[in-house]
């Protein structure tokens, strides 16, 4: 099963927020089966920008880490079809076409979720199922998932 992980995770995973946060969501993308995690090419945009403008780091430094991030997981291309899909998602549910560029990407990389932060929970498109890894209760789909990964 494929996953998605928005900005907010790697972001999280790269100190922001602080070191529970970052805790939090090292361990998660450890549990994940690594061959299944997917990052839409627009969170490495955003990724990169976060991390200039709120992390205060310095453009090289940036710049590692978001190729670090590109090299050990699938990065799905931002192409013309997953804007014209965006815009579609945008107009019918009013997402931001950010929001949406990010979504759209995952439907087309065909992930089963999105771990989301920013997103409506269980907000289903194309087979995308948004989840919030930081809730108190997990979406049912990714505690199986985590739990098949503990045993």
């Amino acid at each position: 099963m494929k996953i998605a992980l928005d900005t907010n995770v790697l972001a999280y995973a790269e100190g922001v927020n602080g070191a529970i946060m970052r805790a939090k969501a090292l361990k998660l993308i450890q549990q994940l089966p690594p061959g299944d995690i997917v990052l839409p090419a627009q969170t490495l945009g955003e990724l990169f920008n976060v991390l200039i403008r709120k992390a205060k780091r310095r453009p090289v430094r940036v710049r590692e880490a978001v190729l670090s991030w590109r090299d050990a997981y699938t990065v799905v291309e931002t192409s013309a079809a997953v804007i014209v899909n965006a815009t579609d998602l945008a107009s019918d549910h009013g997402l931001t076409i950010w929001d949406s560029v990010v979504l759209a990407a995952s439907a087309e990389a065909e992930c089963r979720l999105l771990l989301s932060e920013d997103l409506q929970e269980g907000f289903t498109w194309r087979g995308v199922t948004v989840t919030n890894p930081f809730a108190a209760t997990l979406h049912p789909i990714l505690a199986a998932l985590l739990m098949r990964r503990r045993e």
